[in-house]
């Protein structure tokens, strides 16, 4: 890699990074997993640069990241982890008036499936197409209609209040 391409990846990664990151928390829920599931996903970008940089780079890593987010989510199911001393971690405190929405559609969220959670979290937060989200997860247009749709009427059983809490704004 040359020094030009050098510079066009650490300005990409430095205006990128905060957006790609709030992509990869929606997938992983945990911050420190968060940090993880981008690490890597640069780190393949990296090696890819070159034939990238002209092309979409961003859309590269983001299915980068759903890619290494639904093998870790496999292998969780096949390797159960089991936390022996749980440590407590202090957020910082969130000064928004949406907590509640914010809350309650994280905890909905985490309930979803992988696959619906994904095309939640790419059509709506990422205001990706329903075309691109196929192209990103690999599938047709129809899968990932039926896939949101899906995802939608789970979120409303698994948020009957959310009206209500709106209104609290």
């Amino acid at each position: 890699m040359d020094e030009n391409e050098r510079t066009q990846l650490t300005e990409f990664v430095e205006s990128r990074t905060p957006a790609l990151m709030r992509v990869a928390y929606l997938l992983t829920g945990d911050r420190h997993a968060a940090e993880d599931l981008l690490q890597s996903a640069l780190a393949r970008t990296i090696a890819k640069w070159p034939s990238l940089r002209n092309a979409d780079p961003e859309g590269y890593i983001r299915t980068v990241m759903h890619r290494e987010q639904l093998s870790w989510w496999r292998r969780l199911r096949r390797y159960r982890e089991i936390l022996l001393n749980p440590v407590n971690e202090v957020a910082d405190p969130d000064s928004s008036t949406d907590t509640d929405i914010r809350l309650a559609m994280r905890t909905a969220l985490r309930r979803l499936p992988p696959t619906q959670r994904t095309v939640v979290v790419l059509r709506y937060y990422e205001d990706l197409t329903e075309t691109q989200v196929a192209e990103v997860l690999g599938c047709s247009v129809g899968t990932v209609r039926s896939r949101t749709h899906r995802a939608i009427a789970r979120l409303r059983k698994l948020l009957p209040d959310i009206d209500r809490l709106e209104v609290l704004r």
